[in-house]
C-alpha cells in the first residue's frame, strides 16, 4: 500500500497540520511516511500545501508529479491541483468559495461541507478535522487508534485536552462526506 496526498488551501485552514497528522500516524502505524509543507510568506490567507506520502515501503522521493488523493480547499488550489489526481484517484473538496467545481469524468469526486459543519459545532478550528474525516472514510488507510497517537503527536500538550472534539469532529466529516462522482 503506497497512499500519495496532497492538501492544499489558505494557510490558517489547518493544511500543514492535517498533513503532519496523517504522517505522525502513518508512522504509528509502522509505516514509512515524507511530509512536505509548501506555502507563501503569509502567516494567514496566503496559500498552503502539502505532500504527504503514507507507504508500506520505503519512499523513494517526497516530490509528487501525481497523487492519489488531492484534498482541496479553495478556488486556487483546484485550480492548480486538479490535474494532479491520478486517474481513478480521489478528490475531496469543501464547496464553500469554489467557483468552478471539478471538470474531470476519470476520477473519483467527494465534498465536505467542512465550513459550514465547524459553525455548525461552534469550533471552526475543527475544519481540518472534519476534511480529515472525510478523507478517512473514502480511504481507510489508518486506524483511528494511531490517528489519535498521531494527534497527540503533534500537537503541543496543553492543547490535548481538544482530542475528543477532534475525534468529534472526524467522525464527522466521516458521516457528512458526499459523493459527487464515481469511475
Amino acid at each position: 500500500m503506497k497512499e500519495e496526498i496532497i492538501i492544499a488551501g489558505f494557510g490558517g485552514q489547518g493544511v500543514l497540520s492535517m498533513g503532519k497528522i496523517i504522517a505522525y500516524s502513518g508512522i504509528m502505524q509502522d509505516m514509512e511516511v515524507t511530509w512536505m509543507p509548501s506555502y507563501g510568506p503569509e502567516m494567514r490567507g496566503g496559500t498552503a500545501n502539502v505532500t504527504v506520502i503514507v507507504s508500506e515501503n520505503k519512499i523513494s522521493s517526497p516530490i509528487l508529479s501525481k497523487c492519489d488523493t488531492a484534498i482541496i480547499l479553495n478556488q486556487q488550489s483546484m485550480d492548480k491541483f486538479e490535474n494532479m489526481v491520478k486517474p481513478g484517484g480521489l478528490l475531496i473538496y469543501d464547496p464553500n468559495g469554489i467557483t468552478r467545481h471539478p471538470q474531470r469524468k476519470d476520477i473519483n469526486i467527494c465534498t465536505i461541507e467542512a465550513a459550514e459543519e465547524s459553525a455548525i459545532m461552534g469550533n471552526t478550528k475543527a475544519f481540518n478535522m472534519i476534511v480529515f474525516g472525510a478523507f478517512l472514510k473514502k480511504k481507510p488507510i489508518l486506524t483511528m487508534e494511531n490517528v489519535v497517537k498521531g494527534i497527540k503527536k503533534s500537537i503541543p500538550e496543553r492543547h490535548h485536552h481538544l482530542i475528543p472534539m477532534n475525534e468529534q469532529a472526524i467522525n464527522l466529516g466521516m458521516e457528512k462526506v458526499k459523493d459527487v462522482q464515481s469511475v
